[in-house]
């Protein structure tokens, strides 16, 4: 019995513990890696999908307030700027690769990114959407330490921000290849930066763990998708407004 009571002891003092969140978190995600790797990854077991459902489902079994979820959580969510940054070494290396395809990237990066902002927006104007929600959508393929940032400076909530972010991710992560196939695109380099542009740095980690050529685009295009977007979305997002 004594054991019994030292042992829900223990557990009431782990589940209370900021160090928890942090380990569940990890944990969380080896398990969706660890899903991954043995379905020879099939896109639909999606590593950051099955982490996010065995996270959400512990917190919300032992009743942890998000607030102190995240308060353990947090040091991911700070190396979230660092993991964006780091991209720029793989953009590095395949920059030679660039040559006579700079043009074309930029047209599609611009098409892509526009074509993100608009379609979101409208769809959530047609069916009636809070503003909050309408805002929100504006950075939605922005890799969300961007998007969040972006979020502030429009007045949205970089919360429900970061949430459309990490939805497109996982979406764009797992029904890229088939829209890919279905429109006969087969080269790497032209698979990977639709992925970037779309999918941001969910979709980039999927298409790295395919094909290196694939992800040295995706990764390109995520860094100047967010580049692009932190200029151009407050731009369209006042112009919207006022036409709308």
């Amino acid at each position: 019995m004594n054991e019994k009571h030292s042992i829900v002891e223990i557990w009431v003092y782990l589940s209370g513990s900021p160090l928890f969140a942090l380990f569940l978190t990890l944990v969380a995600y080896q398990i969706g890696l660890l899903i991954y790797q043995r379905s020879r990854q099939n896109p639909l077991a999606n590593p950051v999908a099955i982490a996010i459902l065995i996270a959400a489902s512990v917190i919300e079994l032992i009743d942890m307030p998000y607030e102190k979820y995240f308060e353990g959580a947090q040091f991911i969510h700070f190396l979230l700027g660092s993991a964006t940054v780091s991209l720029a070494v793989p953009i590095y290396r395949g920059l030679h690769t660039l040559k006579g395809r700079s043009l074309i990237l930029l047209l599609s990066l611009m098409v892509g990114g526009f074509a993100s902002i608009l379609s979101a927006v409208g769809i959530s104007r047609i069916f009636g959407a809070d503003a909050a929600i309408i805002n929100a959508m504006y950075t939605k393929s922005v890799t969300a330490p961007i998007a969040m940032g972006i979020a502030e400076r429009i007045g949205s909530s970089p919360t429900l921000t970061a949430i459309f972010a990490v939805c497109t991710g996982i979406l764009g992560a797992i029904l890229a290849p088939s829209v890919l196939n279905l429109c006969g695109v087969k080269e790497w380099w032209k698979r990977g930066f639709p992925i970037g542009i779309a999918a941001h740095g969910i979709g980039t980690s999927r298409a790295f763990s395919v094909n290196h050529e694939a992800g040295t685009y995706a990764s390109l295009a995520m860094g100047m998708n967010g580049i692009f977007s932190s200029i151009a979305i407050p731009i369209i997002y006042q112009y919207l407004n006022h036409i709308l």
